[in-house]
């Protein structure tokens, strides 16, 4: 018996490539002989560059950057494999090992023929901001900027832009900042950071423009489609889970659409109304009009280089999961596209969460055959967080046995 174990992280609780292991522990009670193939998952979101590294057999790098408010982080990102870099570069979904990989070690310093890894949310992410500080007028996406010129000055020329978990709404001019774009007010001078700096912005000067940057491929994984301004655009849909009060999503939205204005007079990209350039604040509309970039959904990005398509072949169960499935799941989260591809082999899922929320009876029909949650009594969050682990491989280990009552009769 074939398994492919391929959950996204329990957000607070376990990585992907942890939460793996765990299903694996309760996989092993149930059923000893099975062969597991470990492919932890991530949709572009925060863990993605980690679980990819975890896939393919890559490694993280590390550099100290800016964080959101300036003050300084460390970040990591991936440098994933050579197979991996022929995969984004041929579309060859043959690509990964799907085996546990490791991390930071010794490798040469330069990665031309890899592929790199960049999660804004390590150098810009909501996570790196204390509750009570929260605020996109403020915050900036400049580490981003310093991480993507890190891997340039490694080598990396192949890029994967993963764009979850943003604490920004700046619109990605903090980081076109850090890699040498000039934001200018009316009497020539380079403005500050944060979203409400770019109500300022007169005049874009890109003479001092990394110009590696255009030698690069750029592939931006996200699942959001909102626009740059608007009524679903990056102020008004996500300001406010970002720490913006009902003033200052109204002062962002303006800021974003004079900042849109600028670009379409620099360059002639309009943004204002473009599909998927209100991702991360604005930053997935940066990428739009500086970058030679294309965008996909994360998950597909994510099945294509851990080679999990080509394990669905010979898998006989999927085992899937995160820290909540609800409706929301079927926006695109990781375990859908997971099931997605499972359906197409005729592999039957099973989903595993920390919680689940109303409306997951539409996932049957993406390919999920049962959800079921790893709290089987009751407890506080705080309790089934720390013992997360435990009963992710007890939850493992009886979902096993109960597909496995139907699968023998089966066979029989």
């Amino acid at each position: 018996m074939n398994i492919i174990i391929a959950p996204d992280s329990f957000k607070g609780s376990l990585t992907a490539p942890e939460a793996a292991l765990a299903i694996e522990r309760g996989v092993r009670r149930a059923r000893p002989d099975a062969t597991c193939w470990l492919v932890p998952v991530g949709d572009g979101g925060e863990g993605t560059a980690a679980c990819l590294a975890a896939a393919t057999g890559g490694r993280l790098a590390r550099a100290t950057v800016s964080g959101p408010l300036g003050e300084p982080v460390e970040a990591a990102y991936a440098v994933l494999g050579g197979a991996a870099a022929r995969s984004l570069a041929a579309g060859d979904r043959a690509a990964g090992s799907g085996a546990r990989g490791g991390a930071d070690a010794a490798r040469p310093d330069t990665d031309d023929d890899s592929v790199c890894v960049i999660e804004m949310a390590e150098a810009s992410g909501l996570g790196l901001v204390p509750l009570a500080r929260r605020n996109p007028l403020l915050t900036t996406t400049f580490g981003t900027g310093q991480l993507i010129r890190a891997a340039l000055d490694r080598g990396c020329r192949r890029f994967v832009l993963a764009l979850g978990g943003s604490a920004t709404c700046d619109g990605g001019a903090g980081m076109l900042q850090a890699l040498g774009m000039r934001l200018l007010d009316n009497a020539g001078r380079p403005i500050g950071y944060g979203g409400a700096e770019l109500a300022r912005i007169v005049t874009l000067d890109d003479t001092g423009w990394d110009t590696r940057i255009a030698e690069c491929e750029w592939l931006i994984a996200t699942d959001v489609s909102h626009p740059l301004i608007g009524d679903q655009g990056a102020a008004r849909v996500f300001g406010p889970q970002k720490g913006a009060s009902p003033q200052a999503v109204e002062a962002l939205e303006a800021a974003l659409r004079h900042w849109a204005d600028r670009i379409a007079a620099h360059n002639g990209v309009r943004l204002h109304e473009r599909p998927g350039a209100g991702a991360a604040g604005g930053l997935g509309g940066a990428f739009q009009a500086f970058f030679p970039a294309r965008q996909r959904r994360g998950i597909d990005v994510v099945i294509e280089l851990t080679g999990l398509e080509r394990r669905l072949a010979d898998a006989t169960l999927v085992i899937t999961g995160e820290g909540r499935i609800d409706a929301q799941t079927a926006a695109g989260k990781a375990p859908l596209g997971v099931a997605q591809a499972a359906k197409r082999h005729g592999v039957p899922v099973i989903a595993l969460a920390g919680s689940i929320g109303s409306g997951i009876a539409g996932l049957h029909e993406t390919g999920i055959a049962s959800v079921h949650s790893i709290v089987q009594t009751p407890m506080s969050l705080e309790a089934a967080m720390r013992d997360a682990a435990l009963l992710l491989e007890q939850a493992a280990e009886q979902a096993l046995r109960a597909f496995l009552a139907g699968w023998s009769q089966r066979q029989s």
